[in-house]
């Protein structure tokens, strides 16, 4: 089978560092790039970051960085010695000029800088408990052409908004979190759809998925996850 362009990021959330290990072990797969997602959860507990300077091969560092400016600036340049972080994440609330502000400091360090939309939690009845009164759909369009004008590289999005995303901007590159395999529960998510759908339904470069594949059996979540994109 030829490697698939498509990307399958595993979000690791949590802070045990041989349940890392074993995570990424298990993982692995010729066919499809599998890249190791860490969180708050793991970079900022005791040896977090500590495993991350030493680590070998290529990761996504989900930080969701949203502050003023100078303060996202010093932010992403605090992680420039993380040389194994290929991609990081800066949140679209933060505003036009913060992103450029820090896709400019990243480039620095030849990270790859993708903006947060609407997390895959909320829902239309959540935006507007919030003080949103567009749909989500308005609302992730306008921040991902923020998120272009920005430099990014790519877009955060559900499944839902990633078609719509890649039709009015086909060259960004479009992570779609919110991912469960066939029959799994939604947990805390409201905006969920299967691997499948969101890589060629909806067209989405990337997934993240994380519970579906790591709880439990890892080895045969992932065989399962394999099968199902390869139908």
């Amino acid at each position: 089978m030829k490697r698939s362009k498509k990307i399958v990021f595993v979000a690791i959330d949590t802070s045990d560092i041989n349940q890392v290990k074993k995570i990424i072990q298990n993982t692995k797969n010729s066919n499809y790039q599998i890249i190791p997602k860490f969180g708050h959860q793991f970079f900022y507990s005791k040896n977090g970051r500590k495993f991350l300077e030493k680590f070998k091969g290529i990761y996504f560092l989900d930080l969701k960085i949203m502050d003023v400016s100078n303060t996202a600036m010093n932010a992403i340049d605090s992680i420039r010695d993380l040389k194994g972080c290929r991609y990081t994440t800066v949140h679209a609330h933060g505003g036009l000029k913060m992103m450029k502000t820090v896709v400019k400091k990243a480039r620095l360090s030849k990270k790859l800088i993708l903006g947060v939309t609407i997390l895959t939690s909320l829902d239309n009845k959540s935006i507007k408990e919030i003080g949103h009164t567009k749909t989500i759909n308005q609302l992730v369009l306008k921040q991902a052409g923020l998120i272009k004008k920005a430099g990014c590289f790519g877009v955060v999005a559900s499944a839902h908004e990633s078609k719509l995303i890649k039709k009015k901007y086909k060259n960004l590159f479009v992570v779609t979190p919110g991912i469960r395999l066939p029959g799994d529960k939604k947990d805390d998510q409201s905006r969920v759809v299967t691997p499948r759908d969101a890589l060629f339904k909806y067209k989405a470069d990337a997934i993240v998925i994380g519970r579906s594949l790591t709880r439990y059996n890892v080895k045969r979540n992932l065989k399962k996850l394999i099968d199902h994109l390869n139908k």
